[in-house]
């Protein structure tokens, strides 16, 4: 099983980058927070969950060791798969999410796509022991890396995430009127999802 990977970033999707090492390219799943984590240019590491399947190999990359141990715990949880945890670690953040259990928040949780009330209690229910023993580094920031505008970035991420198009341009447009085109990816995204949860 691959652990981690370290290499240079040829190709940068939503939730995906290609990395480069020694000549062999390998498809990785990232979160959106470690998609803005990765450096421009030069080497990258990824710590890597590696996903078994009958006919496929996946690979998840996380830039911080902790979204990685959170995304294997929510694994753990009855109903939520790779594909599921990612799309909650694009949501929230990992310190987020960390204190949305603790503090048994199904508001905060309820507001991630695809994310219903019954799954948002099974993982407070069986998560919650488990991260309070979580290493979590403090005030950790992400810096932005993904190229274009923010509102651009903004709208493909919300589409990524099972928005139409026409709803995440809305969302994404309202999101930048209110906190101008500095705001980082991550934060926008959390942003737009809070208002689209009303």
């Amino acid at each position: 099983m691959i652990g981690c990977l370290r290499g240079k970033i040829l190709v940068r999707g939503i939730n995906r980058v290609i990395v480069d090492v020694q000549g062999v390219g390998y498809d990785v799943a990232v979160s959106l927070t470690t998609l803005e984590s990765l450096p421009k240019d030069g080497e990258a590491f990824l710590y890597i969950h590696t996903a078994l399947r009958e006919n496929a190999l996946d690979l998840y990359g996380f830039h911080a060791e902790q979204e990685k141990m959170l995304f294997e715990m929510l694994l753990t949880v009855a109903g939520i798969g790779p594909r599921t945890s990612l799309q909650i670690l694009s949501g929230i953040s990992p310190d987020g999410l960390r204190q949305a259990v603790l503090d048994e928040d199904l508001r905060t949780l309820t507001a991630i796509p695809g994310i219903g009330k019954k799954s948002a209690q099974r993982i407070i229910i069986e998560l919650k022991e488990k991260v309070k023993n979580l290493p979590m580094p403090p005030g950790s920031k992400a810096t932005r890396a993904a190229s274009g505008s923010i509102e651009e970035d903004l709208i493909s991420s919300l589409v990524n995430l099972g928005y139409k198009e026409k709803v995440a341009v809305t969302a994404a447009k309202g999101v930048i009127e209110i906190a101008g085109p500095d705001i980082k990816l991550t934060d926008a995204v959390r942003m737009a999802l809070k208002d689209l949860a009303k």
